[in-house]
């Protein structure tokens, strides 16, 4: 499991001898924000009402930073291993638009308790139906 940023950002060297990757989606989110999710509780649903996080980054992924690290490793770990199977695993898993963003930058699987197995798996649904519409919209 890669759970923190240089693993990110070396993730060429070690998709060398890994054959897929499960990112640690909670761990990452604590070391990219610098955050301990033992504590926040305390202040983050303030941070949330005041509007300095749009979410709890515990429950939906931080897109702008540490979804792009979630990419970059991604990125990284296919240009020494294509056929990388790549995903998350956490809370994450089981956020609608975790799952939407996950399917965006090419991830194959999220893991998630088995309470938001069907909230992941509509996600997922609704993403592929969005590249497919996407895709018929181009090609007319």
């Amino acid at each position: 499991m890669a759970s923190n940023p240089r693993s990110m950002l070396t993730a060429n060297r070690i998709a060398e001898a890994a054959e897929f990757f499960s990112f640690g989606a909670n761990d990452l989110t604590q070391t990219a924000m610098g955050l301990s999710r033992d504590d926040s509780g305390r202040f983050l649903p303030f941070y949330v009402e005041k509007k300095i996080f749009p979410d709890d980054p515990f429950q939906t992924l931080d897109q702008e930073g540490v979804g792009q690290l979630l990419e970059i490793g991604a990125q990284k770990g296919r240009s020494t291993r294509p056929d990388l199977k790549i995903g998350i695993c956490g809370e994450h898993g089981g956020d609608p638009e975790s799952v939407i963003f996950c399917h965006k930058v090419g991830l194959n699987y999220v893991s998630c308790s088995p309470y938001h197995v069907p909230i992941a798996l509509l996600a997922a649904a609704h993403a592929a139906l969005a590249d497919q519409v996407g895709a018929t919209a181009a090609a007319a």
